[in-house]
């Protein structure tokens, strides 16, 4: 059976980058056709080797920057003025974009709003712990102050 390096995730077979087995008909008449995969020769076996090292670093490169950045949201203090009752309730809520405007206006980093995690918005006065799921699976927390305007 000839080996072939998938180009894409295949269901059945395996995931991208990953060198697998496969009959002749298979591979010449479904997976090159679609581009799901190329035979496994010397050359794209070092190819598709390089490529995953690559891939590898730069995951690391990544992570590292992901946890400089949540360090740096550790430290910062985030406030959000709103107007509020005498009862400290707000006028309508802080929610997880009015977050990501406050986090790029105070540090000029765009966090994606679905990344962070409020189980509902803010409706009161008060200091918050958010937490926050930036790129490589890093997680951290900010502190979020919500006071009257």
């Amino acid at each position: 059976m000839p080996a072939a390096i998938l180009l894409d995730d295949v269901e059945s077979l395996g995931s991208k980058g990953s060198v697998v087995d496969v009959s002749k008909g298979y591979l010449r008449n479904y997976l090159v056709p679609r581009g799901l995969a190329q035979p496994a020769t010397k050359a794209s076996l070092a190819a598709a080797a390089q490529a995953r090292a690559a891939q590898a670093r730069a995951r690391e490169q990544l992570a590292a920057r992901s946890g400089e950045l949540a360090e740096l949201l550790a430290k910062t203090v985030l406030t959000i003025a709103r107007q509020a009752g005498d009862d400290g309730r707000l006028f309508g809520s802080v929610t997880n974009q009015d977050i990501a405007e406050a986090i790029r206006e105070a540090r000029g980093v765009e966090i994606d709003r679905r990344k962070i995690s409020l189980d509902e918005p803010i409706k009161h006065i008060g200091t918050y712990q958010v937490a926050l799921e930036l790129e490589g699976g890093v997680s951290a927390t900010i502190k979020t102050m919500v006071v009257e305007q």
